[in-house]
């Protein structure tokens, strides 16, 4: 891999992120930092699905 892809490593972070709050609202014991957490998550995964396949689809990738 030469190129970083920036967009893509930001999404992932994101989700990353989103993962680890799960958890820490997990041990809170928080069901709205649960609930919040996974519908973030859901978010930034599908943004990041759909920026990879429009980069695929421009011949980006």
């Amino acid at each position: 891999m030469k190129n970083i892809k920036w967009p893509l490593l930001a999404f992932a972070i994101g989700a990353a992120l989103c993962m680890m709050g799960i958890g820490v609202a997990v041990a809170e014991r928080s069901i709205i930092g649960i609930i919040f957490s996974i519908i973030l998550l859901v978010f930034v995964m599908g943004f990041g699905f759909k920026t990879k396949k429009k980069m695929r689809e421009d011949g980006l990738l």
